[in-house]
């Protein structure tokens, strides 16, 4: 059986486009950037831990399970833009990725049988210059919150988007073609 460990509602709608069965896994890993960790290494820890919870929380019962973690983050300059705690701390993102190009990090980790496979995708998103007025009423809609860089490609945030050069869905949340790729290596039929 394949289990997915996130909360998210993206990477739920995006698996079921696999056409796979799976049941959701509910982990609570920290997501924290520790200190000197690169933005890339800090996305795959974090989704191989969130695959080690879920395979830890399900293991026991279903040994044969398949367990896929994942985490994305949006980096500029080295900073990377978790997911804003309200609509001021949205806007204030927004304003810093406006007209200017940053790199979407997802990272999909699948454990199964005492095998940890991963894959990165990375994705390049071009952001139009956005006028004050229009961050404003895009982050008081509450769409950004609890969406990495304070932004959902799938939403409203489409309009912002003037070139993405990558994978649309890894910038979702859950790069499909990695995700695909992971499973047939785990022995699931994609």
């Amino acid at each position: 059986m394949l289990y997915l460990a996130s909360r998210s509602p993206r990477r739920r709608e995006l698996l079921k486009q696999l056409d796979i069965e799976f049941e959701i896994v509910d982990i609570d890993v920290p997501e924290v950037r520790a200190p000197g960790e690169t933005p890339r290494a800090y996305v795959a820890r974090v989704a191989c831990d969130k695959a080690r919870a879920g395979a830890h929380a399900v293991f026991q019962r279903d040994p044969q399970a398949v367990v896929l973690g994942a985490d994305t983050e949006v980096v500029l300059a080295n900073r990377v833009f978790g997911k804003p705690v309200d609509a001021d701390a949205a806007a204030a993102m927004l304003h810093v990725l406006s007209g200017r190009t940053h790199t979407v990090v997802s990272v999909v980790c699948c454990a199964w049988q005492g095998n940890v496979d991963v894959l990165a995708c990375e994705s390049q998103v071009t952001f139009a210059t956005l006028a004050d007025a229009g961050i404003a009423r895009y982050a008081a809609t509450g769409e950004p919150l609890g969406k990495a860089g304070a932004y959902a490609i799938q939403g409203r945030a489409a309009a912002f988007i003037r070139h993405l050069a990558g994978s649309y869905s890894g910038v979702m949340g859950l790069p499909l073609f990695e995700t695909a790729t992971l499973l047939r290596r785990a022995g699931i039929a994609v």
